[in-house]
């Protein structure tokens, strides 16, 4: 509830508009401590909030985020390389491919995923880009290694399996259409989008290449 309330996963935020009841300390303890099905608590909640105010059809959106940490997260999972969209530069961070509800009363997040992608890959493509830069033609460069994609699936892949629970969460509710940006605008994703939620319109930017 915290999260929907405060519309940001902040402990501080959290004990905040509690007016002290829940303290950030304990929060966090309990989030990185207790063994809690949260994504299962997550689902709870929003089935009460649509079960107490009647809601029986939204759409679905579908955006990443990246944010930033230290240089230096060593005892931070899936930190990386992430690109700033404001900026054009780089930053060290974590990214989050979340899925929200959006309905005529309220919007409601349903679901996020922890993006990591694959080291091996990346480095490839850091050297890769570094020997184009040298002048090296493509058959002497290495090849693009094979992504391991069930150790770190793809934004894509992580949002169909996104669609697929709350399909199978909340099957009392209609799913008007599905929004996403150009990074979803794959024909591939737009037809297993649209066969998960059975028929729902996907509407993103077109990709080409």
């Amino acid at each position: 509830m915290g999260i929907v309330v405060t519309k940001t996963i902040n402990w501080a935020a959290f004990e905040r508009r509690s007016l002290g009841r829940f303290k950030a300390t304990r929060l966090c303890w309990m989030f990185y401590q207790a063994e809690i099905a949260w994504q299962s608590l997550l689902q709870a909640s929003v089935r009460n909030i649509l079960l107490r105010y009647g809601i029986q059809s939204g759409t679905l959106a579908i955006d990443d985020t990246g944010k930033k940490r230290t240089k230096r997260t060593s005892k931070i999972d899936g930190a990386h390389k992430i690109k700033d969209k404001s900026t054009g530069g780089y930053f060290n961070g974590q990214e989050l491919v979340f899925m929200v509800l959006v309905t005529e009363v309220a919007t409601f997040p349903v679901g996020f995923r922890f993006y990591i992608p694959d080291p091996e890959l990346s480095a490839w493509r850091k050297k890769d880009k570094a020997l184009r830069k040298q002048g090296i033609q493509k058959k002497e460069r290495p090849n693009r290694p094979e992504p391991d994609h069930v150790r770190y699936p793809t934004m894509q892949s992580l949002t169909l399996v996104m669609l697929q629970e709350f399909v199978d969460s909340f099957p009392n509710i209609t799913i008007k259409a599905i929004l996403a940006d150009a990074l979803y605008g794959t024909g591939d994703f737009m037809d297993k989008a649209a066969e998960i939620t059975g028929g729902a319109q996907v509407v993103s930017q077109l990709r080409t290449g």
